[in-house]
């Protein structure tokens, strides 16, 4: 489950330079798997997820949740983990993982050890998504270069992502630790965006209306 705290915690309103750009790795359903990374077309019709960048971090016969690694928002973690002391002097902002449910808290981290009770989504990064190991990370000193927090998720029912492939719906890319922690995720979609387009242009099947009109809540588990 995503860590919770009580509702005085949560923003409800809080709402690349990469060494080389990742070039996109297909449109196909069969290369969804944890780790990778979803980039929303230009015309994508929901727009919660207009401009996204998100990063599969579960993804299983029951569903998919994915974290959008490009929406940093300006509030520290100072003020969104208020109740956590390890937090109170952390100014490094929180990012807006996605519409489901804003008062779930998660963290992505990258170490060269693994954390206690935090699954690997690729070799080296791990999903933290319980209190204790959150408390941990912050006392331990977590750079924000390698570890971000987000509130919200992003989350697919059964079969609902992988139709949303087929229709047009996302790119689907390699990820990477640069990707993840890029310096400005304000502009890594359309970095993503335009050099995707170019691989892909006039080979993408249309898009319909009723992507993202039924897209259901999945817990991380």
């Amino acid at each position: 489950m995503p860590c919770r705290l009580q509702p005085g915690f949560w923003i409800a309103a809080a709402v690349l330079c990469l060494p080389a750009i990742a070039a996109a790795q297909s449109q196909r359903v069969s290369d969804l798997r944890v780790g990778k990374v979803l980039v929303a077309p230009r015309n994508a019709p929901d727009p919660a997820f207009a401009e996204s960048v998100i990063l599969l971090a579960q993804f299983d016969k029951n569903g998919a949740l994915g974290l959008m690694i490009n929406h940093r928002t300006r509030v520290p973690l100072s003020r969104v983990l208020e109740q956590l002391k390890a937090a109170n002097n952390r100014s490094d902002p929180v990012y807006l993982g996605g519409p489901v449910e804003l008062e779930a808290v998660m963290a992505l981290l990258k170490s060269s050890a693994a954390p206690e009770k935090a699954p690997p989504v690729m070799p080296g990064i791990y999903l933290i998504s319980t209190r204790s190991t959150l408390e941990k990370a912050l006392t331990a000193g977590a750079a924000p270069g390698d570890f971000h927090v987000y509130v919200g998720y992003c989350g697919w029912s059964s079969g609902q992502l992988e139709n949303e492939v087929k229709l047009g719906g996302w790119y689907v890319f390699a990820g990477d630790a640069g990707l993840i922690f890029d310096s400005e995720p304000g502009s890594l979609w359309s970095r993503l965006i335009e050099q995707t387009e170019q691989r892909f242009a006039g080979t993408a099947p249309p898009l319909v209306n009723a992507i993202g009109n039924s897209r259901m809540p999945v817990m991380a588990r």
